[in-house]
C-alpha cells in the first residue's frame, strides 16, 4: 500500500487546507467543493486528509460502521447493544467513480429473495462505507445528476434511504463531503452548487520560490515515501490533536446575537436565495472559533466564513463568474455590527500547529472587464481581410426547444427522447446482467403460470431469476450540440453579429440547463476553425464566442467539412451521444472555388448520415434570397428565423393561429 502523502507537506492553498480542516471539526458545516485548474494537488491534498482524522471505533463485524457508545437503532446489521466494547480502526476516504452506477453507491437490495423469501438481502453500498469517514468525488461536475442529488441528500439528512418496488432499507451515513472539479468541464448546476458547504477556488502558484518547493518535496516523497512521511509526523500528531480538541470545545462556543446580526446582513447584502448560506456560515464561524481555541465568534470568524461558504451561491447563471467582493463585505460587517459586537478583530490563527496552521487568507474575488468593441461595417476582403473588432452580444433570451428526433441512448439529459434508467415505465425486458429497476407486473405474469409445476401450496408466489423482469424506461438525454457560426464580412457588415451571438448564448444557456455538451465550429476568409472542440462546459463555449472576430469571405462549404470531422472523431470517443448541429448563417456561400456548388455536397453529407441539423436564419433586410431555408433543405433539417427561435414569439404565433382558426 502506498503511503499517503503528508497533509501538512502541502505547499500554498492555505483557504483549500483551511476549508478541509474545518469540515474535520465539524462535519455539519456540509462538506467543500475544490475548484481548479488541472494539476493543482487537489487530490493529492484530500487524500492526504485522511490521516489527520482521528480513528473511530465501532461494533466488530457491522457493515455500517456503528458507534459501539450509540449505536444505529435502525441498522440494518442491528440491533446492536448500546455501550458495548468495540474495535478501533483508522477512518476510511472513499472515492465515489465518475461512472459508478446508482447501485454502487446507495447499495442493492436482492429483488429475487425479497419477493420470493421476504428476505431483505442488503449489500451495503459507497455511502455505507464512508459512514464516519471522508467520500470523496473527483470530477464532481462530469457526475450523473441524479446521483449528484442521491448523495447529497444523504450528506444533508445523514442517511440513506433504498427503495426497490415497495421494499425499504434505511442506514446511517454521515460522512465529510469533498467534490473536486475543474471549471473548464462544466459546471454543478445552482442548486447542486447550493448543496456543498463551503467552496474554494486553487491555482498554481506564480511565484517561483513555491514552485520550486512544490517540486523537491514531490521529488522528495517519489524517492523514498516513508522516509517522507516519517518527516512529517510530529507536525501531522500536533494538527491531529488540535482537531481533536477543536471538536472537544465545539459545544462549548458561544455565536452571538451580534455576529449572528453580521451573518444575516452579509447573507441579505450579497443577495443569496435561502437560508442554507446563513445556517453554514454560522456553522463555520463556529468552527474557526473552535479550531482557534476560543469558545466565543469574533468578526473576523464571520468574515473568513463569508469568503469560504458565499462565492458559488452568488452564480445566476453558468456565465457568472464566482467571487466575492470584499470592500463590500468589509462595510457590511461594519454597519451590520452593534452594542453585543462579537468583538474586536484579533489573533484567529489560535495556537500552534506549524505546517498544519493555515490562517484567515483572503478569498476569491472575480471580477473581469469586459472590452466594448465598435462594430463597424466595412467592405470584406478576400481570404480574411477587412477582419473587424469583435462585436459585444445581445441579451440572452428563452430559446424554443431544439431536439433530436427519433428515441436515442445516451447520458441522461434533458433534451431528447432516450432510454434511460429513469423515467417513465414504457415496457419490460429480461434483465441484462443485474437488475436494477423492477417491472413487478410483468414478473407476476411470467412467474404465474409455473405456480403448479414448482408446488406452490401456500399464498406466497413461488418466484425464480428467469421470471424477473427488468422495466424499461424513457427519459430525455443530453446531446452534443455543436454550432458552426458564420462570422464572415457579410454578417458583420449589416450588424448583426450581436443579434447572433445573444441567439448564440442563449441556445448555450439552454444546452447548459438540458446537460449537454457543446462545441463551436466558426467559419470565414478562406477557412474554419475548431473554436471549441466538445466540453461540458458551456462558459468556455460562451467565452470563445465573446471574443470572436468578424470579417471576411464566406466558405460555407468549409465550415460544414469542419464540423463534419468534429462529429466524427466525437463518434468514436462517445458513440452513444447523438448530436443536433445547429448552423448560424445567412446563407451566403463566397469563399473557395465553386462554393455553392461544394457547400450543397457538403450539407448532403449531413443528411445522408442522418444528422439532425438546424439552420438559424441570419438573413435581413426587404428583400430575402432565402439561401438558409435552402442550406436546411439540403441538409434534411429545418431552418427558423432568429425571431423564431424565441420561446416567447412561439407561444405568440401559436396563439395567433388559434385566435384566425377561431
Amino acid at each position: 500500500m502506498t503511503t499517503p502523502f503528508p497533509f501538512t507537506a502541502v505547499v500554498g492553498q492555505d483557504d483549500l487546507r483551511l476549508a478541509l480542516l474545518l469540515n474535520a471539526v465539524s462535519p455539519s458545516v456540509g462538506g467543500v467543493l475544490v475548484r481548479g485548474e488541472k494539476g493543482t494537488a487537489k487530490s493529492t491534498a484530500v487524500r492526504a486528509l485522511t490521516t489527520l482524522l482521528p480513528e473511530v471505533s465501532v461494533v466488530p463485524g457491522c457493515r455500517f460502521s456503528c458507534d459501539p457508545a450509540s449505536p444505529d437503532p435502525g441498522c440494518p446489521d442491528g440491533p446492536h447493544e448500546g455501550g458495548g466494547g468495540g474495535a478501533s480502526r483508522p477512518a476510511r476516504m472513499v472515492e465515489l467513480p465518475v461512472g459508478a452506477s446508482e447501485d454502487r453507491l446507495v447499495g442493492a437490495l436482492d429483488i429475487e429473495r425479497a419477493l420470493a423469501e421476504g428476505v431483505k438481502a442488503f449489500e451495503p453500498g459507497l455511502l455505507a462505507a464512508a459512514h464516519r469517514g471522508i467520500l470523496y468525488v473527483d470530477e464532481v461536475n462530469l457526475l450523473h445528476d441524479h446521483l449528484v442529488d442521491l448523495l447529497l441528500d444523504a450528506a444533508a439528512m445523514g442517511a440513506s434511504y433504498v427503495e426497490r418496488e415497495g421494499v425499504s432499507v434505511r442506514h446511517a451515513a454521515r460522512f465529510l463531503l469533498v467534490g473536486t472539479m475543474n471549471p473548464e468541464e462544466g459546471e454543478l448546476r445552482p442548486q447542486l452548487l447550493d448543496r456543498f458547504g463551503l467552496t474554494v477556488e486553487v491555482s498554481a502558484s506564480r511565484e517561483p520560490e513555491k514552485r520550486v518547493e512544490v517540486v523537491r518535496r514531490r521529488l522528495a516523497y517519489d524517492d523514498d515515501p516513508a522516509g517522507f512521511a516519517a518527516r512529517w509526523a510530529d507536525e501531522e500528531a500536533a494538527v491531529r490533536q488540535r482537531i481533536v480538541a477543536a471538536r472537544e470545545l465545539l459545544p462549548s462556543v458561544r455565536l452571538g446575537d451580534g455576529a449572528l446580526r453580521q451573518i444575516a446582513a452579509t447573507c441579505a447584502a450579497f443577495e443569496v436565495d435561502g437560508m442554507r448560506a446563513d445556517i453554514v456560515m454560522a456553522r463555520t464561524a463556529t468552527a474557526l472559533a473552535a479550531w482557534a481555541g476560543r469558545t466565543e465568534v469574533l468578526a473576523e470568524d464571520v468574515r473568513q466564513a463569508a469568503l469560504l461558504a458565499l462565492p458559488h451561491r452568488r452564480r445566476r447563471n453558468p456565465f457568472d463568474a464566482p467571487g466575492l467582493d470584499e470592500d463590500k463585505l468589509d462595510e457590511t460587517l461594519e454597519e451590520s455590527s452593534g452594542d453585543d459586537d462579537p468583538g474586536p478583530d484579533g489573533d484567529g490563527g489560535g495556537p500552534g500547529g506549524g505546517g498544519g496552521q493555515p490562517g484567515p487568507d483572503e478569498g476569491p474575488a472575480g471580477d473581469g472587464a469586459g472590452a466594448q468593441p465598435e462594430g463597424g461595417e466595412g467592405e470584406p476582403a478576400p481570404g480574411g481581410a477587412g477582419e473587424q473588432s469583435p462585436a459585444p452580444a445581445a441579451e440572452p433570451f428563452r430559446t424554443k426547444v431544439l431536439s433530436v428526433p427519433g428515441i436515442g441512448e445516451g447520458a441522461a439529459g434533458r433534451r431528447s427522447r432516450a432510454r434511460t434508467e429513469h423515467g417513465r415505465t414504457t415496457g419490460a425486458r429480461r434483465p441484462q446482467g443485474t437488475l436494477t429497476k423492477l417491472h413487478l407486473a410483468a414478473t407476476v405474469r411470467a412467474a404465474a403460470p409455473h405456480q403448479r409445476a414448482r408446488g406452490r401450496s401456500g399464498r406466497g408466489l413461488v418466484v425464480r431469476r428467469d421470471d424477473l423482469r427488468q422495466a424499461t424506461r424513457e427519459g430525455r438525454e443530453g446531446n452534443l450540440v455543436l454550432f458552426v457560426v458564420d462570422a464572415s464580412g457579410s454578417m458583420a457588415a449589416r450588424q448583426r453579429m450581436g443579434a447572433v451571438k445573444g441567439a448564440v448564448l442563449s441556445l448555450l444557456l439552454d444546452a447548459y440547463q438540458r446537460r449537454d455538451k457543446v462545441g463551436l465550429v466558426t467559419f470565414r476568409g478562406s477557412a474554419a476553425d475548431v473554436a471549441l472542440p466538445p466540453t461540458s462546459s458551456v462558459d468556455a463555449a460562451a467565452a470563445r464566442l465573446e471574443s470572436l472576430p468578424t470579417g471576411g469571405r464566406t466558405p460555407l462549404a468549409a465550415g460544414l467539412l469542419k464540423a463534419h470531422d468534429v462529429l466524427r472523431v466525437e463518434r468514436l470517443r462517445d458513440p452513444a451521444r447523438r448530436a443536433l448541429v445547429v448552423v448560424v448563417t445567412d446563407g451566403r456561400a463566397t469563399g473557395g472555388p465553386e462554393p455553392v456548388a461544394l457547400a450543397s455536397r457538403a450539407a448532403r453529407l449531413f443528411a445522408a448520415e442522418g444528422v439532425a441539423s438546424v439552420v438559424v436564419d441570419c438573413e435581413s433586410g426587404p428583400v430575402r434570397l432565402g439561401l438558409a431555408g435552402r442550406l436546411a433543405g439540403e441538409l434534411g433539417g429545418t431552418a427558423v428565423t432568429l425571431d423564431e427561435l424565441r420561446a416567447d414569439s412561439i407561444a405568440g404565433l401559436v396563439k395567433d393561429v388559434r385566435k384566425r382558426a377561431a
